[in-house]
């Protein structure tokens, strides 16, 4: 039976398992988005800004393992968008984009509201494509799922011409791909692994860092059982974090600009790094020729062109993190490390990090760990990019798997709380916390009317030191306190959510911390908390731009800690 372009793709996406959708329409789209009342199985919530769109199918596929969605027009539209498939191509989220294109005839006339998205988008995604007949627009689709999902996930863009929209052919959904030049590596060199092996079995001083590729591949039990198996301690990248329990006794944090001073210092020390899933990126390794003087190091990573492209590796393993380490633990010895464990626990006391100290005033960590307390760590917790992302980090534990989303590669200010909203779409019976910066937050505060068209029942806790705070505190270290551009002035966060409907809470008081964020967690639906904080309170660990690990400086000695 023949059908239109739109009702080809809307066959399509249900095919692929497709079931929100997150986008705005425009002139071009339209037809599109009149054939969507025909498949009521295809749920589509109308954002506020296409980037918001483009970050909350980030939020949804970064929490469910699953291609994310987001739909935009030609022109402005579509490169509304950019930002988010950016941030999804540097930190290998699947996604599909879907844009509408002025008709055939038009291309390269520069009509109006044309843009070229695939020439724009080219260096940003996994593969993208313009569709010039409606015929090829099945096999397209069903292309554009398979690259997003296998391999090293990412995005992927398909521009479709209105009138390929409006267009019939028949319609016959491909059963199998062919794709001869894309076979991604899933199970590792048996050689490699075998090298590994006996390097992980000869080592003194073994150390693991953990990234997001061992959260994607779902590679939770292998890790755990190489890491209890061997007793080799675990540390993870900022994108690694809720790979492996952190409160497992061989967790040591996350390492990095602002990771754990321990976890940076014992990869100074160790004579062995395992890398499974991390690319090795400038905030984790600090100056290079610094990073892991004393060590062998084994890279396991699904991409080829992650290994060697930072840092010398001694066993390359290309490979899937989970069927790879699958086969790596049948090669391990039953050892323990206590020396070493040892010398990592005398580490973690003499560099303790992320205590907190008493305050009569209220800062960021003692609010994010009251969330944690309050919860019980039972939540998917979302943040924006700046010094509450690290705090974050480093001041909420993640037991739970895949429960920390957050924009690491890119850096997203304004990623949160479109975030949070995907994630909770995904996960509707989930506690889903979007921690947010003032900065950050303002930069897609428009998703408040989201939110509450849709009673999408995110809490929302803003740390409001009324400044572009990561920037500032560099320019109170690094450029003599020039505060040149970061200071804000920020609305009634609380007037703003109330104008959307959504009840909140401006807390000034730390005596109000723990029973505001009791009254969240007790309300239906949203709900915003507003904590103004010590305007100039830093953020440590700190290993400062072209430093080495070791170099990382801890919290002045004039910020007591407490015990």
């Amino acid at each position: 039976m023949k059908k239109t372009g739109s009702q080809i793709l809307c066959e399509c996406l249900i095919n692929e398992g497709v079931d929100v959708m997150f986008g705005i329409l425009g002139g071009v789209i339209i037809p599109f988005y009149d054939t969507l009342p025909q498949y009521p199985q295809l749920k589509h919530i109308l954002v506020a800004h296409e980037q918001g769109g483009a970050h909350a199918a980030e939020g949804y596929a970064r929490a469910t393992g699953k291609v994310g969605v987001c739909i935009a027009t030609s022109g402005p539209g579509a490169t509304n968008l950019v930002t988010g498939i950016a941030d999804a191509y540097m930190d290998s989220v699947p996604l599909v984009a879907i844009t509408g294109q002025v008709t055939r005839p038009l291309i390269g006339k520069d009509a109006f509201q044309e843009i070229d998205i695939t020439g724009i988008t080219l260096p940003i995604t996994k593969h993208n494509y313009l569709v010039t007949d409606t015929a090829s627009l099945a096999k397209i689709v069903k292309e554009a799922f398979f690259l997003a999902r296998t391999g090293r996930p990412g995005p992927v863009l398909i521009d479709i011409p209105k009138d390929v929209l409006t267009s019939l052919t028949e319609f016959v959904y491909p059963d199998r791909i062919s794709l001869p030049g894309y076979k991604p590596t899933v199970q590792g060199h048996p050689s490699q692994i075998n090298k590994a092996a006996r390097l992980i079995n000869e080592s003194n001083k073994p150390l693991i860092i953990a990234g997001r590729g061992a959260i994607i591949s779902q590679a939770y039990d292998e890790l755990k059982q190489l890491a209890e198996v061997a007793q080799i301690p675990v540390i993870t990248t900022l994108l690694g974090i809720s790979s492996f329990p952190e409160s497992h006794i061989l967790s040591y944090g996350w390492l990095g600009m602002h990771g754990m001073a321990y976890a940076n210092l014992a990869v100074e020390e160790c004579d062995l790094v395992i890398a499974i899933g991390m690319r090795f990126d400038d905030r984790v390794t600090g100056k290079i020729s610094g990073f892991a003087p004393n060590a062998k190091i084994i890279h396991i990573d699904i991409d080829p062109a992650e290994i060697g492209k930072n840092v010398r590796v001694d066993v390359p393993i290309v490979g899937d993190i989970k069927p790879v380490l699958q086969s790596l633990n049948k090669d391990i010895d039953r050892v323990d490390h206590i020396e070493w464990i040892s010398r990592m626990d005398t580490l973690r006391k003499e560099h303790p990090s992320i205590n907190i100290r008493d305050t009569e005033s209220i800062i960021p960590q003692y609010v994010i760990r009251q969330i944690y307390e309050i919860t019980k760590g039972d939540s998917i917790v979302v943040t924006g990019v700046g010094q509450h992302q690290m705090w974050t980090a480093q001041h909420f534990w993640f037991d739970k798997p895949n429960s920390l989303i957050t924009s690491g590669g890119l850096g997203t200010m304004g990623y949160g709380l479109p975030a949070a909203m995907g994630a909770k779409v995904a996960f509707p019976e989930e506690t889903v916390w979007c921690i947010d910066g003032d900065g950050s937050f303002q930069m897609n505060i428009q998703e408040l009317g989201t939110i509450a068209r849709e009673n999408i029942a995110v809490k929302i806790a803003i740390m409001n030191n009324g400044f572009l705070g990561m920037v500032r505190q560099w320019q109170e270290l690094f450029y003599e306190k020039r505060y040149v551009a970061t200071p804000l002035r920020c609305p009634d966060f609380v007037k703003v959510a109330d104008a959307y409907n959504i009840p909140g809470i401006t807390v000034k008081n730390k005596i109000d911390v723990i029973p505001s964020i009791k009254k969240a967690m007790e309300t239906e639906g949203p709900f915003l908390l507003n904590f103004i904080v010590e305007p100039e309170e830093n953020v440590y660990p700190m290993v400062p731009a072209g430093a080495a690990l070791s170099e990382v400086l801890e919290e002045p000695l004039k910020k007591v800690r407490c015990k």
